[in-house]
């Protein structure tokens, strides 16, 4: 593999983002609308405050607050880059290292299939996966991780790789995962530091980009054990070798650290705690929707077991059920999933995908028992991603070992390994282009259908000022179309907004049909019978209350 071929496939691998930015004018959902504003306040100078609110979980009190408590600020500060430099805070410029990233994957991920089998077709095969990536086309190039963990991810079993190429210290012999090609080496184990270090980098940004990043430092502390382990059963001195993991140990913690010392200082110096508090009270969801409860006290672990151990059971199966179809789907990409099945048995003795098999399993119980609603609602299927490099690199490894399995029982021959192989490639193609048009046109690229445009000129008119703090379904999408203050819509019913207008000085409510809460049908479908709340009128199905606490 030369760098012409890399080259090529790293401009293949921005033709189908490009295209998908064509038609996706704004973020469309949440999580991009928040980063993307995000690096707006950076961009242009205000740092990391936010003058809008997404969910009341760190317990600020007002507005503008420190922003990224609940998620990590990597996004936001790669989408600041262009930004800046360009002085222009359009959509289009803040999603452009995304897209470059996106590209990046490409190669990234034909570089790790090419360590693995040192056969250029099956590198480029796994290039196209990566290109036609079913489930995440539409989103590895707006502002959110989805390509950034996917890069790093690539990354970081890259470097694994690299290590394990490096000789045992007594024998001479490289330590590379069983099943595998050998790879030349001739390198000495005192260069291994330097890879140690890139591994805790890797976590570090990671880390930075998402709360469950943290995994990869512990994935990293367990390919230490993994080694050392080797090196104490073939060593002579295993007491005095056991330096070496305890030293690379040391040397990937100080890269993690490196990364993500500046964002511990600023938790430490605003909130008096390493980890920023808005994550730590999602334990005690009970559902989905008291990820926007006020105030957020009333979410306790008494309140958790409250609920019921069958309750909590039931809501456990219900994840189990999502997040593996989530698995098949999205991570599988559907066609592939039983060939990375085969990859997976096929290369299990390989150090890389025992790791990727244990931080994958981790990462699932996590978002299916300790954090069931928001790992349902997308963050597994974001969190996977890192291990999609894997994953591609596997799935034209498992087709080729079973075809192989086939032949060796005159079952087939070379022509129905090219045929298998180009249809496999053909309908995750197909399968592509199906769920991109799916989500970007059928289903629309934007989460609800209200113009936040036309009802800030509708507030305008009814002597709204400037300095008015709204209550919305979508604070960070209205901030970002009309430049005002909001918050999200509480859970708690109309209390628990009297409670938050009150706190925040908000004037006004915005009541979506597709964002009302069964409590809040009452002000929705009879908006003239609550006296704390004055109906001013309806905007394109919203209806519009001036709040009378």
């Amino acid at each position: 593999m030369n760098f012409r071929t890399y080259l090529l496939l790293f401009l293949s691998g921005l033709i189908l983002p490009i295209i998908c930015a064509q038609f996706q004018s704004k973020p469309g959902y949440l999580d991009s609308e928040y980063y993307y504003a995000g690096g707006i306040q950076l961009a242009t100078g205000k740092g990391f405050n936010e003058p809008y609110l997404w969910n009341y979980l760190d317990g600020t009190k007002s507005l503008p607050h420190p922003s990224h408590t609940y998620w990590f600020p990597l996004a936001s500060i790669v989408s600041a880059i262009p930004m800046w430099l360009l002085n222009n805070t359009s959509y289009a410029v803040a999603r452009i290292p995304f897209i470059i990233i996106a590209a990046l994957v490409v190669p990234i991920t034909a570089h790790l299939a090419y360590l693995f089998s040192k056969r250029k077709d099956m590198a480029i095969i796994s290039a196209v996966f990566a290109i036609f990536s079913v489930y995440h086309a539409p989103f590895v190039g707006v502002t959110d991780n989805f390509s950034l963990f996917m890069f790093f991810g690539g990354l970081y079993f890259i470097v694994v790789t690299k290590l394990l190429q490096f000789p045992s210290p007594d024998s001479g012999r490289e330590v590379i995962g069983e099943g595998t090609t050998p790879f030349s080496s001739g390198r000495r184990v005192g260069g291994e530091g330097k890879h140690y270090f890139i591994l805790g980098i890797l976590a570090g940004l990671l880390s930075l980009s998402r709360s469950d990043g943290l995994l990869w430092l512990g994935i990293t502390f367990l390919f230490i054990l993994f080694n050392a382990k080797k090196i104490l059963q073939s060593s002579k001195s295993p007491i005095s070798n056991l330096q070496l993991p305890i030293t690379n140990l040391l040397i990937s913690l100080l890269g993690f650290l490196l990364i993500m010392s500046p964002w511990y200082y600023r938790n430490l110096t605003t909130f008096g705690t390493l980890m920023a508090p808005g994550g730590s009270r999602a334990l005690w969801l009970q559902n989905y929707d008291q990820t926007f409860i006020y105030p957020p006290e009333a979410l306790t672990k008494e309140s958790f077991l409250e609920y019921g151990w069958e309750n909590i059971w039931n809501d456990r199966l219900w994840a189990i059920n999502n997040n593996l179809q989530s698995a098949f789907a999205a991570h599988g990409g559907i066609i592939l999933f039983p060939f990375i099945i085969a990859g997976i048995i096929y290369f299990r003795k390989d150090i890389r995908v025992k790791l990727a098999v244990i931080a994958w399993l981790i990462l699932f119980f996590v978002m299916t028992f300790l954090f069931p609603f928001a790992g349902v609602r997308g963050a597994f299927f974001h969190a996977g991603a890192a291990f999609q490099p894997m994953w591609w690199v596997l799935a034209p490894l498992g087709l080729d070992s079973i075809l192989a399995s086939l032949r060796k029982r005159n079952w087939g021959d070379e022509r129905g390994r090219i045929i298998f192989t180009s249809s496999l490639v053909l309908v995750t193609i197909i399968l592509t282009f199906f769920v991109a048009y799916i989500r970007i046109f059928q289903l629309g690229w934007g989460e609800g259908e209200t113009n936040y445009v036309a009802v800030e000129q509708f507030l305008v008119k009814n002597g709204s000022e400037t300095e008015d703090v709204v209550i919305v379904w979508d604070a960070p999408l209205y901030y970002l179309d009309t430049g005002r203050s909001a918050v999200s819509i509480p859970y708690g019913g109309t209390d628990a907004i009297l409670a938050v207008s009150k706190q925040f000085n908000a004037e006004y409510l915005i009541l979506e049909p597709a964002a009302t809460l069964s409590s809040l049908k009452n002000l929705l479908e009879s908006p003239n019978e609550n006296p704390n709340f004055i109906f001013l009128g309806e905007v394109h199905g919203a209806n519009i209350f001036k709040i009378n606490p």
